[in-house]
């Protein structure tokens, strides 16, 4: 039996997959303590730059990044500075250096000390980027960063030696990264500084970073260089960090349904379970063309024929096609089949994963996506694909039965669809249930098909989606079948648009840590 299927080329996050009907869901930091007392060392008010103006990491275009000369400049007088350390006998690329706090935990553990009080007896140690640096006579003040946040160094002549106070006016610059011991105080300003009566260099910078009053603007060059915009623009970091935490969170959910992780191949001798244009490469020694997968359906269903009930695997995938804000071709995904279960175990799973992950990042289930409210709260709304589409478009397709020339028709008059065209809607038949009596059969149609497509794709004929590529039968995966796959459901979701949900990202490469991009 054949079903009608109409589906939106959008951004979907989920992909299910059961053995009767297709749906859809609507979518302590430890305390030290030490004695303080009120200190009558000289103290200065902590320099405070001006405001700096909002910024909006999706939206920059004007680039304010260093001309080539004045870089070339600045990494000439750095090397040197570089030697002139070494000839003075100090190695300005460390080995290492013990820590005993980051900057959040100093900011956790002394935010009661009063302006102008200072703990001598705290004897702390961090290492971290300098971002900003002042001098003023015998004083110097510097911004240190680290994974957690930031501090100032407050830097006295007197408490440092001759050598090195002379040490950090000469050859320390804004980029470096330094190790910084001494005690803790806040100054008659308030700020919280680590009174430093050592410091190393950890690592000698040896070019500039951007302007730090407009950051990495250029948005090209933040995505080649995402090392730079994540020092100049910090809240990008926070965006890897937020994904580390939805990735963490899938795997506890998984592992809550007692799904077991696998690994399968990422090089296949032939690329299966979806449609789509692969990468190919060439193995030498076994003198065999190898594709990078397109998906992990078809090794994750040899899993549950070997036995496995239910696997899961969160995985990279590739894909030879189009870049877009909402395409990469490499993304990541999940995807996941459980035996004996129908696409509702599906769904409950789906809004598990979702809901949690929310949780785990926004502590709400209510979130914004540019500039729209989305509830999460669950049960959500749960339709099958024939109710949504008649809602949308006001056509019963289930009324045409196998009759694809009559649903063309009617849908052919709807707006911004296109029968024969990927430019917004596509509508064509598909087997709605397959078993492995006709799975050969299926499978080769689709290759006729494919084929098809292909030529009239070389000749200038076919439609925007370009078939130019070969497909061949997966004979393992159909052998596998033929010892016995026991019904099952599955899902695949998107995580990189889940966390570009998640993030209030607006393209998918705000979420890739390195995209792909066109060579410069």
């Amino acid at each position: 039996m054949e079903a009608l299927r109409v589906w939106r080329a959008s951004s979907n996050l989920f992909g299910f997959g059961a053995s009767r009907a297709a749906t859809v869901a609507a979518a302590a930091t430890p305390l030290y303590l030490h004695t303080c007392r009120r200190s009558h060392l000289r103290t200065a008010a902590t320099a405070k730059p001006p405001p700096q103006p909002p910024q909006d990491r999706r939206r920059r275009s004007a680039s304010s990044s260093t001309s080539t000369s004045d870089r070339d400049s600045i990494r000439a007088t750095r090397l040197k500075k570089v030697e002139e350390l070494r000839g003075k006998g100090y190695e300005p690329y460390a080995y290492k250096w013990d820590r005993t706090h980051t900057t959040k935990e100093l900011q956790e553990e002394y935010t009661h000390l009063e302006n102008g009080e200072v703990c001598e007896e705290a004897a702390v140690s961090i290492a971290g980027r300098i971002v900003a640096r002042r001098a003023f006579g015998k004083l110097a003040f510097m911004t240190i960063r680290d994974d957690t946040g930031t501090i100032q160094l407050y830097c006295e002549k007197y408490s440092l030696s001759e050598d090195q106070f002379e040490q950090l006016k000469a050859f320390i610059d804004i980029g470096d990264i330094l190790g910084a011991s001494g005690s803790i105080k806040k100054t008659d300003k308030g700020e919280l500084s680590v009174y430093v009566k050592k410091f190393e260099i950890l690592t000698k910078s040896l070019l500039p970073l951007p302007d730090k009053y407009h950051g990495l603007t250029d948005v090209d060059k933040r995505y080649r260089q995402r090392y730079v915009d994540m020092i100049a623009n910090p809240e990008v970091a926070d965006v890897f960090r937020t994904r580390a935490k939805v990735v963490s969170e899938i795997r506890k959910t998984m592992e809550s349904f007692c799904f077991i992780e696998v690994e399968t191949p990422v090089l296949q001798g032939a690329a299966g379970g979806a449609e789509a244009r692969p990468f190919i490469t060439y193995h030498n020694s076994l003198q065999r063309d190898l594709y990078l997968r397109i998906a992990t359906e078809l090794h994750l269903k040899r899993m549950l024929v070997g036995g496995f009930e239910k696997v899961y695997e969160i995985g990279r995938i590739f894909r030879n096609e189009g870049i877009s804000t909402r395409h990469n071709p490499e993304f990541t995904t999940i995807e996941m089949y459980e035996a004996y279960s129908d696409y509702e175990s599906m769904m409950n799973i789906a809004e598990e994963i979702v809901t949690r992950c929310a949780m785990a990042t926004h502590g709400k289930l209510k979130i914004d996506y540019q500039g729209t409210e989305i509830s999460l709260e669950r049960p959500w709304r749960r339709e099958t694909m024939h109710s949504l589409v008649k809602e949308a478009t006001g056509i019963d397709f289930y009324s045409f039965g196998q009759d694809v020339e009559a649903a063309k028709n009617a849908a052919s008059g709807l707006p911004r669809i296109k029968v024969g065209s990927n430019e917004s809607t596509s509508l064509q038949a598909c087997s709605s249930v397959g078993h492995v009596l006709n799975e050969r059969s299926r499978f080769e149609n689709q290759i006729k098909q494919h084929n098809a497509k292909e030529v009239k794709s070389t000749k200038g004929q076919g439609d925007e989606d370009d078939y130019s590529y070969e497909v061949s039968l997966d004979e393992d995966f159909l052998t596998s079948l033929e010892y016995g796959m026991p019904p099952a459901s599955g899902m695949g979701l998107g995580i990189d648009r889940l966390v570009m949900l998640l993030t209030n990202s607006a393209s998918i490469r705000d979420v890739i840590a390195f995209p792909v991009l066109k060579i410069q």
